[in-house]
């Protein structure tokens, strides 16, 4: 017959939630396997020990475990299902199951299975281009240093003809139980670095790592209408992992430089354009160049105005992901000659005579 689950804990029928609680941690920890490393007997009591405690410390199976006994509890009584410790695996798994909430989920836990797999970091790279260039759009070749599998030993740390071996102090887990009384902490094995296998030679270009730095150049395919601060991903372009984690991502990040004629405003583009007094009270038409290279005449209608801006629609940058191009915008700015001809001069006077003088043409201009 099963043991009583309150005499596996050593309590009475009548204890507590913390008392049970409390009389679970002193019973597991006589015969927690990392404790007992090897005994079998002190194994299968630990198993005992948690089946009790799983019972009795939920309050529906404690109910049920006190009017029916082991039967209450059994899946053929109609209960809630017998406590099956192989269900866990591993009996640290049942312990730190427990104790989580309290130590942090690293209490007395013996580990198992492989090193975890993490994926290598990302990376990030700028791009430096010209007005012209973002217009356009372009495929550029980008150079950069990345963590990649050493070619010499093909990643496995190991020099040519040499072994690489478990792990002796991790047993191949990649990490450590270090316990001092009742508190245990669990830590990167220092003898693996967390690889969970040591090599017997270690590879001499990568100095048993596995990896090492390498340049690598790639064609990125910069879209037309990028702007500064337009980052492009690179899948898989970034630093390989470890334990199998694959490559993180490269980020290509665009800087657009200033352009001597040109602002950018969005997806449109500002120029300034200069025109002489004559023109803007009679009107007539310029030509100003584009980002393409070419020139557009503009129109300058009758009585412009000092920073008037004029609008050449589809004239400006691609919109980036869609169709369409933003505008032209042409700032209009009146040029005052600081030299005149004695004809000019002439001519200035007698406008200034038809307008009420030199001194309200000049208000009017500047204003």
């Amino acid at each position: 017959m099963k043991e009583d689950y309150y005499q596996v804990l050593g309590v009475s029928r009548t204890a507590s939630e913390s008392e049970i609680k409390s009389a679970y941690r002193r019973a597991a920890m006589k015969c927690h396997p990392d404790r007992c490393p090897g005994d079998k007997e002190a194994e299968e009591r630990f198993k005992k020990v948690n089946e009790a405690f799983t019972v009795l410390s939920d309050p529906q199976k404690k109910q049920m475990y006190d009017q029916y006994g082991h039967d209450g509890v059994n899946a053929g009584a109609g209960g809630f299902g017998g406590f099956n410790a192989s269900g866990f695996g591993d009996v640290g798994d049942i312990f730190g199951s427990v104790f989580g909430d309290i130590f942090g989920g690293g209490f007395g836990g013996r580990g198992g299975g492989k090193p975890r797999a993490q994926r290598g970091e990302d990376l990030k790279v700028d791009v430096d281009l010209t007005l012209e260039q973002a217009y356009e759009g372009m495929e550029k070749e980008v150079s950069y240093h990345r963590v990649e599998r050493c070619a010499a030993c093909d990643g496995s740390g190991a020099e040519e003809g040499s072994s690489v071996k478990t792990c002796r102090s991790c047993g191949g887990r990649g990490s450590v139980v270090y316990q001092q009384g009742f508190f245990s902490m669990r830590q990167t094995c220092p003898d693996c670095g967390g690889k969970g296998t040591v090599v017997e030679k270690p590879c001499k270009k990568c100095r048993g790592s596995g990896v090492e730095r390498v340049k690598e150049n790639i064609t990125v395919k910069i879209p037309s209408g990028v702007r500064t601060g337009v980052t492009l991903r690179v899948s898989n372009g970034g630093d390989i992992g470890t334990n199998g984690g694959g490559y993180g991502d490269l980020y290509v990040e665009m800087h657009v430089k200033e352009h001597k004629i040109f602002k950018r405003d969005g997806d449109n583009l500002v120029i300034d354009a200069p025109i002489t007094y004559p023109q803007a009270v009679l009107g007539g038409s310029i030509k100003v160049p584009t980002i393409e290279g070419k020139e557009v005449e503009v129109e300058i209608p009758k009585g412009t105005q000092f920073a008037d801006v004029l609008k050449m629609q589809g004239c400006g940058m691609p919109k980036l992901g869609k169709k369409g191009f933003g505008d032209l915008l042409v700032n209009v700015k009146i040029e005052v000659p600081k030299k005149t001809t004695s004809r000019q001069k002439e001519l200035l006077e007698e406008l200034a005579k038809e307008t009420g003088g030199k001194k309200s043409l000049f208000e009017k201009l500047f204003d």
